[in-house]
């Protein structure tokens, strides 16, 4: 690694020169740097925004599922099976998810080796359960902090190792050659002047563990410190794929957390508050009967993520309930722990379906207010919301339907290396996942991806540290610093157009799409995008760091936007975790028009949709990669694996 520093415009300008950079501190980013050095790569370094920042440090749920492939006796259970169920959830490319399923089991004992304590039986199995679209029992938990704890000793092996890791610089633009990407450029968000404003990394390979673009939506339960880095992706070339799937869901929004599992179970009571302060029970007043209210209640535990075909019959028409209390009748929801439903002193369980009564009789919970049945199932659920100021004995939940996962992501093939040659992408920003996925696949996801780019980079190690670097870096740099400069103003506006950008995407692209709506959000962007430069005003440079999150997200508004819009036009329909509003089909019971939608044919199933934001935005439709067959007669592969070590 050698540092030196160049003036540019006659700015001072801090140049590192590596093997490999790899942006992000999450559990995907320091993975790939613990796999380097375990293939001899040692020329590395992390690049973060903040080390305690970030969604795998500082996200959870109710008990946070890591999914791998079962290794317990309940189960028969094999790669290809496990890759078959991946690639049933739809627009999947079968390479990868025959890659995620056959290194799910060396990366999570890799976890288990660095401290992770996944719960052993007395035979020492790892014991599981089953999640969402998932056949096999294959999840697992450390509780409602899995992923933190999967970071927290991902980190401590890091530190150990020495690996260098450089705190409080934001990507802001990848550099490029001939096409290929030879480093990123940085700013410094600690910076005291202008000279040490930016840093370059003049890389062999650059990895991006960003995450999702928690960034573009205003009803978000991402971590408000994590914001994604797709946008700059994006801009340098990168292809988007599947970025029309996402996950929604009920989340709290002080703090942002997903309300799913156990504090759905436990039957709380959901209540909408008016400007006048007024209380509404308003699934009370949607359902007919207690016993499906409850029913419907319990079964959002488990079916948490919002699922447009759940919505006629299933728990999926709650999320609409609470989107329309907070949209359409501008009323803030809660759930209260503090008493039940209907104001009853005890639940008629009698009346609930068999699935849900025979769940809480077994649990021994048929008893009290939800929040003593909250602290008599799971207590570290009760704990964790009070270890963050809320207290759900003495005051309800906020809650909205909020974004809280990218299926979709930058286009990877199975190294994880992107359309720009030396670009890789892991962990939530890279788009392996299709419509459904199984709960707890995205760490599972991160972990193999970050392998994979560890694996090619090493096997590839004969490329010269980039050249042809100087001059498109010396271009980038004068483009921002131009652009800091113009932005630094003596008047500040950035939380208002940050504010109008992400509400415009939470209205028009959320879990409720609308084309009309989607137009006139991609429109406004793209002004924004434009006129960035003068209209966007900070007031001083410590806060330049924000404006380069909005630019981030408004490139990352548009590409998205404009996937959502590709796929309405070429007739597709609902699907997934988002209703596309249309005058045709069919509108739930009891509600407005604006709830009318169409159900997908699967028409798009078996393809991926392309969007390329340097090309105009252009879309493409291309087939899904098939999945491979696996296998291999063993002495043919063994000759292979020496020669090659079967990475090409």
């Amino acid at each position: 690694m050698i540092e030196t520093t160049i003036k540019i415009n006659g700015v001072s300008v801090k140049k590192i020169t590596l093997n490999t950079a790899i942006i992000g501190s999450g559990a995907a980013g320091y993975n790939a740097a613990l796999r380097l050095t375990d293939y001899g790569v040692e020329d590395i370094a992390v690049i973060t925004e903040g080390i305690n920042m970030g969604t795998s440090r500082n996200t959870g749920s109710d008990k946070q599922t890591y999914y791998k492939m079962n290794l317990c006796a309940d189960y028969p259970d094999s790669p290809k099976a496990m890759a078959q169920d991946f690639f049933n959830g739809k627009c999947v490319d079968g390479d990868n998810a025959y890659v995620e399923a056959s290194l799910s089991v060396p990366c999570f004992l890799h976890l288990c080796e660095l401290g992770v304590e996944f719960p052993v039986n007395r035979l020492g199995e790892y014991v599981g359960y089953k999640t969402d679209h998932d056949p096999r029992a294959r999840a697992t938990s450390v509780g409602p902090l899995t992923s933190k704890m999967m970071t927290e000793c991902l980190e401590k092996e890091v530190m150990k190792r020495g690996i260098r890791i450089y705190d409080k610089l934001q990507a802001i633009e990848f550099i490029k050659n001939e096409g290929e990407c030879v480093g990123v450029l940085c700013l410094n968000k600690a910076a005291m002047n202008e000279d040490e404003r930016f840093v370059l990394f003049n890389a062999s390979n650059t990895i991006t563990a960003t995450g999702g673009p928690a960034g573009i939506y205003a009803d978000t339960v991402y971590p408000l410190g994590h914001a994604g880095a797709s946008g700059i992706a994006f801009e340098a070339g990168v292809l988007g794929k599947n970025l029309t799937e996402w996950q929604y869901g009920l989340a709290s929004t002080a703090p942002r957390w997903n309300v799913s599992g156990t504090y759905m179970q436990v039957l709380p009571r959901f209540v909408s508050v008016d400007t006048d302060g007024n209380e509404y029970e308003f699934l009370n007043e949607y359902f007919d009967d207690i016993g499906t209210c409850l029913s419907k209640i319990f079964r959002k535990g488990y079916e948490w993520p919002f699922d447009c075909k759940k919505v006629m019959s299933g728990s999926s028409i709650i999320d609409l309930l609470v989107f329309r209390e907070c949209v359409l009748k501008g009323r803030r929801v809660y759930l209260d722990f503090r008493k039940n439903p209907y104001g009853l002193d005890e639940l008629p369980y009698d009346k609930l379906d068999n699935e849900a009564r025979e769940y809480l009789e077994n649990a021994h919970a048929c008893f009290g207010t939800p929040l003593e049945r909250l602290q008599f199932m799971n207590m570290p659920a009760y704990d964790l919301y009070l270890n963050k100021g809320v207290d759900l004995e003495k005051e309800m939940l906020e809650i909205a339907l909020c974004a809280q996962h990218n299926n979709g992501g930058l286009d990877v093939d199975m190294w994880w290396q992107t359309n720009i040659k030396h670009l890789f992408a892991c962990g939530e920003v890279a788009g392996s996942h299709g419509i459904y996925r199984p709960g707890g696949s995205a760490l599972n996801a991160g972990q193999v991806g970050s392998m994979r780019c560890a694996q090619y980079i090493s096997a590839h190690r004969e490329n010269p540290l980039c050249e042809g670097f100087d001059a498109p870096a010396e271009k980038a740099v004068v483009k921002h610093i131009d652009l800091a400069r113009a932005i630094i103003s003596d008047t500040d506006n950035l939380t208002e157009m940050s504010d109008k950008a992400t509400k415009k995407m939470s209205e028009a692209a959320g879990a409720i799409r609308n084309a009309s709506l989607l137009d006139g959000a991609i429109a406004s962007a793209k002004e924004m995008l434009k006129s960035f430069s003068e209209t966007v005003k900070i007031g001083n440079a410590f806060k330049l760091w924000q404006a380069y999150r909005l630019r981030d997200a408004l490139i990352s508004q548009i590409t998205y936007m404009t996937a959502m819009k590709e796929y309405v036009m070429a007739g597709g329909k609902s699907r997934g975790s988002a209703i596309y509003t249309s005058e045709k089909g069919n509108v739930p019971a009891k509600m407005e028009e604006t709830f009318r939608f169409e159900l997908d044919t699967g028409d798009f199933d078996s393809t991926v949709l392309e969007i390329n934001f340097a090309d105009n935005c252009k879309a493409t439709t291309r087939p899904v990669r098939p999945l491979p067959e696996g296998g291999g007669f063993f002495e043919n592969v063994w000759r292979e694996y020496r020669e090659t070590k079967n990475i090409y």
